[in-house]
This record gives structure tokens, C-alpha cells and sequence, in this order.
């Protein structure tokens, strides 16, 4: 014990600067810089053989026979030999839903190109493929619904016979249009992005094997949700959960891709049960760009309706989301599309507003929710519209915006589809990044002309986006994920040391260190000797897992208040061993502090395990170890958001987009580390200027993927991707621990739109407007000379 009297300031403190608001290094770089981490494909396994999967070579066929040679016929497999298996089904509780079944080995036909009609097994993945390559295929080709545009013409071949239409979902949001219909500025446009791959530097991955000891199967994999992953593959299965263990060790980036259940995963989980075997399966980027699930695939017939001073009258939009072939497990085929029609309005005040969505079926691999689901389609179509109402009101973008947009004193806010913004101040967002990219200087640029040729573009966006989803909003989808109250576990260690276990996963988002951030400043234990275990569902009481930017929120308020608890026993027991009333002391920088003497923390553990006998009679039993759960006081989800600008430079005969300044204004309200936030931001605005400028996935009219390989499906690398200036804003919201926000997909929102504003921007003056992504060289060459061409004269 210490006679030092405790003189810092009263209640927790961040001692040494490691708490919440710190910029503290990433305590798991030290692994992953020195090459120490280790992921799926590094999982070694005595007898371990790898998997090879014989996919379809097209995009809709019924399969008339699968031809195994017979020196084969004992290490390959097919649905035939899949007894028992169930197919995966991701329902949804909304009315109209048609629910698929997605065999894990295609079984009467395929309905996508890269979809698995049998596995084979090998000590090594070439030979594996070797296998699989003489495994033959007798198919009866169908016509490929490829548009999702025509798919629900009639006539058009059907993905799910039994439905009869390729419609997933219909869904119809309105609030009286009519007042707006005649508005003096009426513009209407159609609006399209295309579908994009996720990318993540890893693939997904599979381990499997079972433990005939421990009667449980456990599944290495890279996934964000592996509580919901063995949820799933328990259904498939037809096991209880108890016999199953998903472990997922680090992961190179998840985005969405790794949020799902896989075929992939269940066909393993069953070769390892049933045919003894370790088996693995490593996806290789042919099959990650070709056969994994795509993204971001969405078209917009929209009208906005405003008065002849920029005010907004309302909205009126039809949207068609392509969900592909299949509703993915656990988010359902309904998300995306239905999810428009909610956040189209975003932060903007409106009295009229009408939506209808369809999710649509076609011949394609799935949809999953990506970085940003829904709100970057929903960005990009609705921030270029605004920029088309300033044209025609005459106005500078900037200040469309701030006419429309919520107030600060309006906060907390319910938008027209009764979206709950928390707190905020966006007008003071857009003021702050018009002043920091200095739109002045710009115009004055855009007027003098350039030297080369080149057409100087500015452009504005505003993204927000609701994270940390609650039950209130997940429970309305009827999806077989609902979050609930999110748990920790918080256990000090005899010498004093702090072990937190929580379910969801960091694939990047440095939560090994934000959360021992969150434990610091409630506990004042040095985050040096604070140890983060996720990632195992034997180890880690249940989550639904890392999406929407819930980690920090969900898994922060539950360690925060699983690490109170804790403070509360230790300051019970330390003020006994003080001989003090517990009534008079208080924990501060990791010590039990009365009015003239203290003791660590530290001292308080190796008495609690290892010297009981100095503990009083009436001690709480439960020590220095607490589960808790978690819900923030209103569970409707954080909204953070951001303002982006961007200076351009298009040259018009070729094509080329040169970033010349990009600013960012952010608001994830508190932030437990800048620098990691930063690093969120970078990344995001990296994969938002690929969905701006690069990537694409088309596909012919067979359904066919056409960009294969990466010499063909462009991502941004370092020479594309500017320094943006970032400029942080912190509005608390009210409803959460420390007033934190979900922060991790905005970065990747709000480019495509900042983007193309500012490409139209630039070439407006040749009568030029893009309105479909990514905006490619091509795209713009062909704009610009579709108009010279309507501008010439009449031979």
C-alpha cells in the first residue's frame, strides 16, 4: 500500500494520455509489420488436404449430368453426396419476400457462372484443380437474365421458376407527393452505379476439422460475424451449436465480403465431419472476381422537386438494386434495395417524398452489403441531383445545401422516412470545407483556363450514415441476425494485468487497441498490459459480429461497462484493505485513492487470487471478473457523417481525372483515436475513388464476368489516391457511452459523388453531364464526343 495521497483530478482519468481522444500506435502493428500475423492460409494442420471447387462455366443451365472418372469417384463430391445438408436460406419478415434456397452444390441447375457443382480433394491445391479439371460438365444452357433493368419485363427467363417474376422484394415508401408535383424546378435524371468486386488484400479462406474427442468441428475462417457463421452453418448442418467452433485468426481487410456464410465453408465443414479429412480451401483472385459475391449494383429513375430558390419540395424515385442469384446469409437479398427507399432523404428537410424499390434477381453472383451498403448508391444518385437543382436555381452546390439541410437546433432529428438523427451540426461541415478547398480560388481558376487544355471541376458531397444499428431497426427486417445487447467480458489477472473478451472482429479497424483505450480510462490499467481475445466463439460470449460501424459502439459501450463493474469490486475490496469506507474512495489512474492513502490496482488482484485470506468475510464473489451487455439509451443506430470536396482537372480528349485537393470534414462524434480514424478515412476514400473512377464489373448478355483478372478490373493504387486534408469535427451523441459514433464505412461513401460533381462541374461548359460509375476514360471521351457532334452543324 502507498501513503501517496491521489491528487489527480476527481473520477477517471486518462492517465498518460492512453485513453479515450488518444492517438496511441496500433498495439497490433507490431505483429503485422514484422510479418507475425497469421491468417487463415497460414493455418497448418497435420494431414492436411487442400479443397478445389468444379464451378460453373455458365451463367443459367439446367445440369444434366456431372461425368467423375472413376479413379476419382472416392475424392470427389456432389450434391448427390451431400445427405442431409440443408440449403442455406436467407428469409426476410418484410411482406412480398421471395425466399431462395441456395444448394452449397448446385442441384438441377446453376444460376450464376463461378456457382460450385462439386469439390475435390487433394494433398495439394494444384492437384486439386487437376482433379477437378476432369470432372465433366453436361449442361443445357437457359437464357441468362443478365439486366436487372429488364428482368422484370414479361417474357423474361426466369431465375426461381416458382416465383414468377425475378422480383425479390417490392417495397413502397411515400409521404404525399403531390404537394410538390408542380414545383417551378422540377429535374429528372437517370442515375446508375456499377458492380464492383470488394478486393480485400486476403481472400476468404477455410480450415476444417472435426475433434472426435471433443465431438465439435472446427472451422478456421475469415469471417466478421463468427457467431452468425456458426449460427448458420448449425442450420445447414442439422448440429447444435455446441459441436461447432469458428475461429477466425487475423484478417486482411473484410468490407462486407466476409460478413457472409459461405457454400464454400459448409461443404468443408462436411468433408471434415464426415470423411475425417483437415481440408482446406484458399479463394484465389479468378475466383474472388468471378464466382465471390459483387456489390454496389444499382439504377435510379429520380425526380427532385424544388422551389426557384434551391428549397426542396420532395422526392420522387424508383430504384432497382441487382441482388443476383441468391439471398446471402445472414443480411437476406431485401437490404440494399429496401434500405433506399429509408436514407435516400439523408440529413435534408422535405415536406413531399416517394420511393419504390425493387430487389431484383438476375444471373449473377449475390449481393452483400460493402463498405457503406446502400448509402453510397443512394449518395452518389441523390448529391448529383442536388448539384443538377443548383444549376437550375442558378445557385453555387454549397449553397443548396446549406437551404436544406437539418440545423444544429433542429438535433435530435426525424427526417421525413423517420430517420433518428442524433446530434450534428452539418452546415457548419459544408461552411468549413467551402472555406478549406477555397471554392473562390477554384472559380477563379476555372475562368483564367488552363495552358493544356484541361477543364477545371469542383465538387461537393455530403454522406451520413446511420451505424451501430439496434434491435428496434434490425428487428423490422425479419433477417436471421438481430442484434441485441452486445457483450464483453473484462477479467484482471493476478498481477494486475486486464483480459477482455469480445465477439466482434477487428479486420483492420485497430479495435485490439481502441477498446484497451476504452478499458484505460475507465480502469487507468496501462493498455501495454491490456489483451484483447476475439475472434473464437469458444473463447467470446455471442455477437452478431463487425459491420456497420458497430464495433466501437456496441463492443465499447459493453467493455466500458464491463470494466465499471470491475472498478466498483476493486473499489470495495481496495477500501477495505485501506480500512476506509468504500463510500469515501474513488479510482483513479489505477489505484483505489481514499484521503490519505491509496493502493494499485495491481495489489487489489494478487489479493483477490492469491492471498483470499486477507479478503473480508462479506467480499463480492464475483472478484475482478464481469460478462456485461450493452445498448446504447436509444438503439436507432449513431449518425455520423462528413462533408467531401474535390478539385479536378479532366482533360476531354482523353478522358484522364487528376485529383488536384481534396478536403474532408468529418463528425463521428467523440473519437477514442484520432489516428486510427484517420486511417479509416484514408482507406475509405481510396475504395470510394476506385467505385468513382476504376471499378467495374460488367458483364455480356450471357451473363458472362468480363474483368477476370486484375489487369482488367482496375483498383486505385498510391499514384491515384491523393493526400486529403482532414479536418475532424466532434458533435457527442447523446445516447451512447463517451458519446462515440460508428465511423468505419464513411470514407468510402461520399467520394463517387464529390467525384463526379466535380467531373460535370468541369465539362459543363461542353454540355456534358456523366451520370453512371465508375467514370472512365471511355465514358467521358464518348460524352464529349456524342456532344460535339450534336453541336455541328447539318451537312
Amino acid at each position: 500500500m502507498s501513503d501517496v495521497e491521489c491528487v489527480s483530478a476527481s473520477g477517471v482519468t486518462a492517465g498518460g494520455g492512453q485513453g479515450v481522444g488518444a492517438r496511441l500506435p496500433r498495439k497490433e502493428d507490431d505483429r503485422f509489420l514484422r510479418g507475425r500475423g497469421q491468417y487463415v492460409a497460414d493455418i497448418r494442420i497435420a494431414g492436411l488436404k487442400d479443397v478445389a471447387f468444379v464451378r460453373s462455366p455458365l451463367a443459367h443451365a439446367h445440369i444434366k449430368a456431372i461425368h467423375v472418372p472413376e479413379r476419382f469417384s472416392d475424392v470427389v463430391f456432389t450434391a448427390a453426396d451431400l445427405t442431409g445438408v440443408a440449403p442455406i436460406r436467407a428469409v426476410s419478415g418484410l411482406p412480398g419476400f421471395k425466399s431462395s434456397e441456395q444448394p452449397v452444390l448446385a442441384t438441377g441447375k446453376v444460376r450464376h457462372v463461378g456457382e460450385l457443382v462439386a469439390m475435390c480433394v487433394a494433398p495439394t491445391r494444384a492437384a486439386a484443380e487437376d482433379i477437378a479439371a476432369c470432372v465433366g460438365l453436361e449442361l443445357e444452357p437457359l437464357p441468362a437474365v443478365h439486366d436487372m433493368c429488364k428482368a422484370r419485363e414479361a417474357g423474361t427467363a426466369l431465375v426461381h421458376e416458382h416465383w414468377g417474376d425475378n422480383v425479390f422484394l417490392e417495397t413502397l415508401f411515400e409521404v404525399d407527393i403531390a404537394p410538390a408535383l408542380d414545383a417551378p424546378i422540377k429535374v429528372t435524371r437517370e442515375i446508375s452505379t456499377a458492380r464492383q468486386c470488394m478486393s480485400p488484400l486476403e481472400g476468404r479462406g477455410v480450415v476444417a476439422t472435426f475433434d472426435h474427442r471433443l465431438d465439435q468441428l472446427t472451422l478456421y475462417t475469415g469471417a466478421q460475424m463468427p457467431h452468425i457463421v456458426r449460427n448458420g452453418l448449425s442450420d445447414c448442418l442439422g448440429i447444435e451449436q455446441g459441436r461447432i467452433r469458428i475461429v477466425s485468426p487475423d484478417i486482411g481487410g473484410g468490407f462486407g465480403h466476409k460478413g457472409i456464410l459461405l457454400p464454400e465453408e459448409v461443404c468443408l465443414a462436411w468433408l471434415a465431419m464426415h470423411q475425417g479429412l483437415a481440408v482446406r480451401w484458399i479463394e484465389d483472385r479468378r475466383e474472388h472476381l468471378t464466382a465471390s459475391a459483387n456489390c454496389r449494383e444499382h439504377h435510379y429513375n429520380i425526380t427532385v422537386y424544388a422551389d426557384r430558390d434551391g428549397t426542396l419540395r420532395g422526392i420522387d424515385c424508383e430504384a432497382i438494386v441487382d441482388s443476383g442469384a441468391y439471398s446471402s446469409y445472414p443480411f437476406s437479398a431485401c437490404l440494399e434495395a429496401a434500405q433506399v427507399a429509408s436514407i435516400l432523404p439523408g440529413p435534408y428537410r422535405m415536406p413531399a417524398y416517394r420511393c419504390r424499390t425493387y430487389s431484383v434477381a438476375t444471373n449473377k453472383c449475390p449481393i452483400l452489403p460493402y463498405r457503406g451498403v446502400a448509402r453510397t448508391g443512394v449518395c452518389f444518385a441523390l448529391e448529383l441531383m442536388l448539384d443538377a437543382v443548383a444549376r437550375e436555381a442558378g445557385l453555387e452546390p454549397a449553397e443548396v445545401r446549406l437551404r436544406n439541410l437539418v440545423r444544429p437546433e433542429q438535433m435530435p432529428f426525424d427526417n421525413i422516412t423517420r430517420k433518428h438523427f442524433d446530434s450534428g451540426d452539418y452546415p457548419q461541415a459544408i461552411r468549413r470545407a467551402v472555406a478549406t478547398i477555397d471554392v473562390a480560388s477554384w472559380r477563379a481558376r476555372q475562368r483564367l483556363k488552363e495552358v493544356d487544355g484541361r477543364l477545371i471541376g469542383l465538387g461537393l458531397s455530403v454522406y451520413c450514415e446511420q451505424a451501430a444499428h439496434g434491435t428496434s431497426v434490425y428487428a423490422g427486417w425479419g433477417i436471421p441476425m438481430v442484434p441485441g445487447h452486445e457483450q464483453a467480458t473484462a477479467r484482471m489477472t493476478p498481477d494486475g494485468g486486464l483480459e477482455i473478451r469480445v465477439g466482434v472482429h477487428s479486420h483492420g479497424q485497430g479495435l485490439e487497441t481502441t477498446l484497451a483505450q476504452v478499458a484505460h480510462e475507465i480502469l487507468g490499467i496501462d493498455t501495454a498490459k491490456v489483451r484483447v481475445i476475439h475472434g473464437d466463439t469458444a473463447l467470446t460470449p455471442y455477437s452478431t459480429g463487425t459491420w456497420g460501424s458497430r464495433a466501437m459502439v456496441m463492443a465499447g459501450g459493453a467493455v466500458g461497462t464491463a470494466c465499471a463493474e470491475i472498478a466498483e469490486r476493486a473499489k470495495r475490496i481496495g477500501a477495505k484493505l485501506l480500512q476506509l469506507d468504500p463510500a469515501s474512495v474513488s479510482l483513479r489512474d489505477g489505484r483505489v485513492c481514499g484521503p490519505n492513502s491509496s493502493i494499485a490496482l495491481s495489489e487489489i488482484a494478487h489479493t483477490w487470487y492469491r492471498r483470499p485470506q486477507d479478503l473480508p468475510p462479506d467480499v463480492d464473489p464475483a472478484g475482478l471478473e464481469s460478462t456485461s451487455g450493452y445498448k446504447p439509451r436509444r438503439d436507432s443506430g449513431t449518425f455520423s457523417y462528413a462533408v467531401h470536396a474535390v478539385a479536378v482537372a479532366v482533360d476531354p480528349d482523353l478522358g484522364e481525372v487528376e485529383l488536384l485537393d481534396y478536403v474532408i470534414v468529418e463528425d463521428g462524434g467523440v473519437l477514442v483515436n484520432p489516428m486510427i480514424v484517420d486511417g479509416q478515412i484514408f482507406g475509405g476514400l481510396a475504395q470510394g475513388i476506385g467505385t468513382a473512377l476504376y471499378e467495374e464489373m460488367p458483364f455480356d448478355g450471357a451473363g458472362q464476368p468480363l474483368a477476370t483478372t486484375l489487369a482488367d478490373y482496375l483498383l486505385p493504387g498510391p499514384t491515384e489516391v491523393p493526400a486529403p486534408r482532414l479536418d475532424h469535427m466532434e458533435t457527442p451523441s447523446p445516447y451512447t457511452m463517451f458519446g462515440v459514433k460508428g465511423i468505419g464505412e464513411g470514407g468510402a461513401i461520399a467520394p463517387p459523388a464529390a467525384i463526379a460533381n466535380a467531373v460535370n462541374d468541369a465539362l459543363r461548359p461542353l454540355g456534358v453531364e456523366l451520370l453512371h460509375s465508375p467514370i472512365s476514360p471511355r465514358r467521358i471521351v464518348e460524352a464529349v464526343l456524342a456532344a460535339r457532334e450534336a453541336e455541328r452543324p447539318a451537312a
